[in-house]
């Protein structure tokens, strides 16, 4: 079965959050720069990426760039 992504931003927040499969329980990880790994609580596993301060970081051209858990 394929994985779904989701995609949300939040305007008023000013982060976007990126979710593979469905919701689990999950912690963040720092990972520097704004940016969140988020992982599932009881398997560890990547489920998804926060990335926060969006439209300073649009302001600054900068690229994001993360390790996908999942082939494409």
């Amino acid at each position: 079965m394929k994985e779904k992504m989701s995609i949300h931003y939040d305007a008023e927040g000013d982060y976007i959050e990126v979710r593979f499969g469905e919701p689990t329980e999950a912690y963040y990880e720092d990972l520097g720069e704004d940016t969140f790994e988020r992982r599932d609580e009881k398997t560890g596993k990547v489920v998804g990426y926060a990335f926060f301060n969006v439209q300073k970081r649009k302001e600054k051209i900068k690229d994001i760039e993360v390790e996908m858990p999942v082939s494409i």
